[in-house]
């Protein structure tokens, strides 16, 4: 498995915002946090409520509702393993 770059193109080729598991009030919750985030560039902050493989998991999903990282170009990419990097520790 490799590292995750945290990266624009990796970002736009992502599939989490995609998934089931994330919720629409999930993405509204956290669209002021993602927003800040991204202003501070995206290979500079620790967290981030998308590319959850390259950052740490969700700060709103708690609730596994499917997965589609085994169907992502990221997760294909890097030769991922895992998936639901959203409700668990193991991205980054």
């Amino acid at each position: 498995m490799s590292q995750v770059e945290k990266t624009k193109e990796n970002l736009q080729a992502c599939n989490c915002l995609k998934c089931p598991s994330y919720t629409t009030s999930c993405k509204i919750k956290e669209m002021p946090h993602n927003m800040i985030d991204m202003l501070k560039g995206i290979e500079n902050v620790e967290g981030l409520e998308n590319l959850f493989c390259a950052y740490t998991k969700s700060r709103c999903i708690d609730e596994d509702k499917g997965c589609l990282c085994n169907v992502c170009t990221v997760h294909d990419k890097y030769d991922l393993e895992d998936g639901h990097y959203c409700i668990t520790d193991g991205g980054y």
